[in-house]
């Protein structure tokens, strides 16, 4: 099923402009430039497959690259399925994305639940060492003068706790970045099979997220590709068809901008000044989903502190 822009065969399903407190969404069928000064980067979400088809949308990730040079790709979990030997490790990370590796694109993961193992300290991952983390990119002199900054929030919502939702809360707030974006594995908005579940998910960690300023939301989990209608100023993306789909999975909401489950995809993301232009594209390049996020001004107001003592996220998913 496909739902979002005008693109080709694609049918509408939300309004073209969509709204929330700090952001606007619009829908654009233009395709993706190399734009000085932006942070440019992709994104794949249960990629670890190893099979056939992971490998061909890796090889178009590489096609795209020639036109939308990114630099780095943040992976929303599930990264290596199987026992995570390190024949998992080279059969469904280090091959398929051998490419990229080679000209020096680094990858940031996020946890999911059939990552086996203290993956966190596999170094091609950059995590740090630490289950979650956080970092920060700015698009080089002319970034500094249009104001790009984006703080990048990897979260690990496989074994989530209070001192997790602390830590979260407490570098939020410190954060001046321009732009904060927070990604990790199980979505807490979806039209999935995992609806219900995003529900408990969200109780827990979406005042977080909302009271603490960030502006978009990149999960994984879910098989398909959908794009969130706005909630409460944070533009969320679903994202966990880079190994796998799972066609007839998405079946659209009232919160669903745009979805797909034809066929695996990734996206590509590219983020200048207060403007966040988006790709979603199939594994055969088609172009899925398009758009742009951008930022408004809103009264400043002191977001509350809360108490994560009774926060700590459910260990339920599988």
């Amino acid at each position: 099923m496909v739902l979002g822009l005008s693109l080709s065969s694609l049918s509408a399903c939300r309004p073209p402009t969509e709204s929330s407190a700090g952001l606007v969404v619009s829908a654009a069928a233009a395709r993706l430039t190399d734009r000085p000064g932006a942070v440019r980067f992709a994104v794949i979400g249960d990629s670890g497959r190893g099979g056939p088809e992971q490998y061909e949308t890796a090889a178009q990730m590489v096609t795209e690259r020639k036109r939308f040079p990114f630099d780095f790709v943040i992976m929303l979990g599930d990264n290596i399925y199987g026992d995570g030997t390190p024949r998992d490790y080279r059969d469904k990370f280090e091959r398929p994305y051998r490419a990229l590796l080679d000209a020096g694109v680094k990858f940031y993961a996020a946890r999911g639940n059939h990552d086996v193992g203290e993956q966190w300290r596999y170094p091609l991952f950059n995590t740090g060492g630490h289950r979650y983390f956080t970092f920060r990119k700015r698009g080089g002199a002319l970034g500094a003068l249009i104001g790009t900054d984006v703080q990048f929030f990897a979260v690990d919502s496989v074994s989530p706790d209070a001192r997790q939702l602390a830590w979260l809360e407490r570098e939020l707030r410190a954060s001046d970045a321009g732009w904060k974006i927070a990604f990790f594995h199980h979505p807490i908005y979806t039209s999935g099979r995992y609806a219900w579940h995003s529900v408990l998910a969200r109780r827990r960690i979406e005042p977080v997220l909302r009271y603490q300023g960030v502006d978009v939301v990149f999960s994984g989990h879910e098989h398909i590709y959908e794009r969130i209608v706005p909630q409460s100023g944070v533009a969320y993306f679903v994202s966990g068809g880079a190994g796998d789909v799972r066609r007839g999975d998405f079946q659209p909401t009232t919160i669903s901008a745009a979805g797909y489950d034809g066929d695996l995809h990734f996206m590509l993301v590219e983020v200048a000044g207060d403007t966040m232009r988006f790709e979603a594209v199939s594994r055969t390049g088609q172009l899925v989903d398009a758009g742009a996020i951008t930022q408004v001004s809103t009264p400043n107001a002191q977001p509350p502190t809360l108490d994560h003592s009774q926060r700590s996220m459910p260990t339920v998913f599988r």
